[in-house]
C-alpha cells in the first residue's frame, strides 16, 4: 500500500529545482540584511584651528552643532568674490569647519554647494571665506561675520 502517490521524473525535477532555489534564496537573507542596515554614521569631521606662521593644526575640537550653526553664519554673511586671488598666506590663522550637511552658497550670480567652510582671519584685514563646490573648484568670498561666538567657543584671543 502507497502512501505517496508517487511523481513522475519530470515533477521530482520540478521539486528538487524549486529546493534548490529556496537554499539559495535563504542563503542570501543575511547578506541583503546586511545591506539594508543602515551604514554606521562616520564620526564628524573635526573643527580645525591652522597656524599659518606655525604651518600645523595647532587645535581641534569635536564638531558639535553650534559650530554647524557658527558655519552658516559666516556663509550668510558672505558678500562676494574676493579681488584677491588667494587668501594671505603670510598671517593669521585658518580656521575650518566640515559640515555634516552640504550647504547652499549664494552670493549675487553664485550658487554652489559646499561641504566645508575655511575662514582666514588676519587682525590686520577682514576676513575671507574660502568654499569648494561641488567639483573642488575653490571659490575666495568677502564675508563679514561677526567671529565673537566662534571665538569665544574655542578660546581664541585675537
Amino acid at each position: 500500500m502507497r502512501f505517496l502517490p508517487s511523481r513522475s521524473r519530470a515533477a521530482r525535477m520540478r521539486l528538487a529545482a524549486a529546493a534548490l532555489v529556496l537554499l539559495l534564496l535563504a542563503s542570501l537573507l543575511p547578506q541583503a540584511a546586511a545591506a539594508a542596515a543602515p551604514a554606521p554614521s562616520k564620526p564628524d569631521r573635526p573643527v580645525q584651528v591652522f597656524d599659518v606662521r606655525a604651518g600645523k593644526v595647532v587645535q581641534s575640537f569635536p564638531n558639535e552643532d553650534a559650530y554647524q550653526q557658527i558655519a552658516r553664519a559666516w556663509l550668510d554673511a558672505a558678500e562676494g568674490l574676493s579681488p584677491n586671488l588667494s587668501p594671505d598666506d603670510d598671517c593669521g590663522y585658518v580656521f575650518r569647519i566640515p559640515l555634516r550637511k552640504p550647504a547652499s552658497v549664494k552670493v549675487g550670480s553664485l550658487r554652489l554647494t559646499a561641504e566645508d567652510v575655511f575662514l582666514f582671519y588676519c587682525p590686520e584685514r577682514e576676513p575671507e571665506l574660502l568654499v569648494f563646490d561641488e567639483r573642488k573648484k575653490p571659490y575666495l568670498l568677502t564675508a563679514r561675520p561677526d567671529l565673537r561666538p566662534f571665538f569665544e567657543r574655542i578660546g581664541f584671543e585675537p
